[in-house]
C-alpha cells in the first residue's frame, strides 16, 4: 500500500515539513535520528552564528520557537546578540519533534528505487515502504568535503571536522586545524579548551569574523542595512525574502551567488576565545602532506615562516560541505544516473523536484535553485510552506490550516 509522501531526515528541514504535513490529511512517514547532524557532526560545546529568531524550526502556527522553548525552561534567549548554544538547539528540536512529529520512524533508509506508481524505500530495520513522492531532507553530513590530497592520507592522521562531536581525545596532543570559516575557529577553540596544542593554517591573510551589530539600531541603519536570517544588508534580505526570484535567475549567476555570498566567516563571539591563544599560519596553503609513521609532516607554502614544514599528531580539515548527488549512495544509481544536475547538484524545479517525478530535495542540496538561505536551518520555514502546500496541490485531497501566529521567520525591527 502507497503512502502520500515519505520524508528522509529528522533534521530542521524534514522535522518542519513533517509538521507542516502532519496538519493535512495526507499520509506520510518520516525516518531518520532527530538532529542527527547536530548530535553527531558539530562539536560540543560550539554555539551557532545564527541569531536567536533565525535558529527555529518550524510548525504551521509559528507556536513553538526557539524563543517559546528557552522561555519554558528558563534558558538565556535574545532575538540578536546572544549565541545559542548547540546543546540548547539540540535540545529544543529534541523536544519540537516530541511535539510535532511523534510519528518519527529512527531508523536509516539503506535504498529508494522507481517502480510503478512512485518510489520505494527501504529501511535499515528490513521495512520495504512505497510511497508517491519522497522528499530527502538528509542534511549536510553527507557532503563533507576533504580535499584530493588529504583525502588520500590515513584516517588516524587526517578527518573533516564533521567527523568529530566530542574533541576531548586529542588532549595533549598536536593538531592542525586547516580552515578559516566558522567550523574551524570553533573547532580551533575548542580544541584548545580541551588542552590541545593547536595551529590553525588558512589561506586567507586575516580571520574575516562577523562583527557584531547591537540592536536596536537608527532608523536609518535599519533602512540602509536591514537585517535578515542571514544577517545584515540587502544581499541577505533579497535571499530570504526573495528565494522564488532566486529561482529564476540565470543558472550561472545562481552559481555563483551561492558560492560567493556569506562565505566562510566565524562568529564574532569566538574572536576572545582564538586570539593570542592559538598559532596562526595565515596567508598560507599545504605544498604537501604525507605521513610520517604516526605522525603528519606538512610543507607549507605562501608564508614567511623560516621553517615551512611543521609535524602534527593530527589534522581537522575545516574544509566546509560540497552537495554531490553521486554521495547519496542509498538513491539507487538508476535514479542518480538519470536525475538532471548541474555541478553534480540537483536541478529542482519552483517547487524542489527533482527531474525524477515525485523526487524532491530539500536543504543544502536546494541552495543552487533557491539560493544561499537553504544552507542555514532558516531556510526551513519557507521549505516546509512551500513544500507542503505544493504536494496537498498536487493529491487535490486537503488544505493547509490558516495560519494563526505571525510567522516566526518575520525579521525583527
Amino acid at each position: 500500500m502507497f503512502v502520500d509522501i515519505a520524508v528522509i531526515g529528522a533534521g530542521p528541514y524534514g522535522l518542519s515539513i513533517a509538521a507542516h504535513l502532519a496538519r493535512t490529511s495526507l499520509t506520510f512517514r518520516i525516518f531518520g535520528s532527530p538532529m542527527r547532524s547536530w548530535n553527531r557532526h558539530m562539536p560540543k560545546g560550539m554555539h551557532l552564528k545564527s541569531e536567536g529568531f533565525a535558529s527555529s524550526l518550524y510548525d504551521p502556527n509559528a507556536a513553538f520557537t526557539l524563543r517559546h522553548f528557552c522561555a519554558e525552561r528558563n534558558l538565556p534567549y535574545s532575538e540578536v546578540g546572544l549565541p545559542v548554544p548547540l546543546d540548547t538547539f539540540i535540545a529544543y528540536g529534541h523536544e519540537f519533534r516530541n511535539r510535532f512529529v511523534p510519528m518519527l520512524e529512527e531508523t536509516d533508509i539503506t535504498g529508494v528505487r522507481s517502480i510503478d506508481g512512485g518510489l520505494e524505500l527501504r529501511t535499515q530495520d528490513g521495512q520495504t515502504v512505497k510511497a508517491r513522492r519522497v522528499v530527502v531532507a538528509t542534511g549536510i553530513s553527507s557532503f563533507s568535503y576533504l580535499p584530493p590530497f588529504l583525502a588520500e592520507l590515513p584516517r588516524e592522521l587526517v578527518t573533516h571536522s564533521s567527523e568529530h562531536h566530542d574533541l576531548s581525545r586529542f588532549a595533549g596532543k598536536k593538531v592542525a586545524v586547516l580552515g578559516a570559516g566558522a567550523s574551524a575557529l570553533d573547532t580551533a577553540a575548542l580544541l584548545h579548551e580541551a588542552g590541545a596544542l593547536v595551529e590553525l593554517v588558512a589561506r586567507r591573510t586575516k580571520i574575516p569574523f562577523h562583527t557584531f551589530i547591537q540592536e536596536p539600531r537608527p532608523l536609518w541603519q535599519k533602512l540602509r542595512n536591514p537585517r535578515s536570517g542571514l544577517g545584515i544588508g540587502w544581499r541577505s534580505r533579497l535571499c530570504t525574502d526573495a528565494p522564488l526570484l532566486f529561482h529564476h535567475m540565470p543558472e550561472d549567476f545562481r552559481l555563483r551567488t551561492v558560492r560567493n555570498h556569506l562565505g566562510p566567516a566565524p562568529g564574532w563571539f569566538i574572536r576572545d576565545r582564538i586570539e593570542g591563544k592559538i598559532a596562526m599560519h595565515l596567508g598560507a596553503t599545504i605544498g604537501s602532506a604525507r605521513a610520517d609513521g604516526s605522525k603528519l609532516r606538512l610543507t607549507l607554502s605562501g608564508t614567511s615562516a623560516k621553517n615551512p614544514e611543521l609535524c602534527f599528531d593530527h589534522l581537522i580539515a575545516a574544509t566546509g560541505y560540497r552537495v554531490a548527488i553521486s554521495k547519496l549512495g542509498f538513491l539507487a544509481e538508476s535514479l542518480r544516473t538519470r536525475m538532471k544536475t548541474v555541478e553534480d547538484t540537483p536541478v529542482l524545479s519552483s517547487n524542489f523536484e527533482t527531474s525524477i517525478a515525485g523526487l524532491y530535495m530539500v536543504g543544502l542540496a536546494s541552495a543552487n535553485s533557491f539560493g544561499p538561505m537553504m544552507r542555514f536551518a532558516y531556510g526551513a520555514g519557507y521549505t516546509a510552506r512551500r513544500l507542503s502546500r505544493h504536494l496537498v496541490a498536487q493529491t487535490g485531497t486537503s488544505r493547509l490550516p490558516q495560519q494563526t501566529a505571525k510567522n516566526a521567520e518575520l525579521a525583527i525591527d
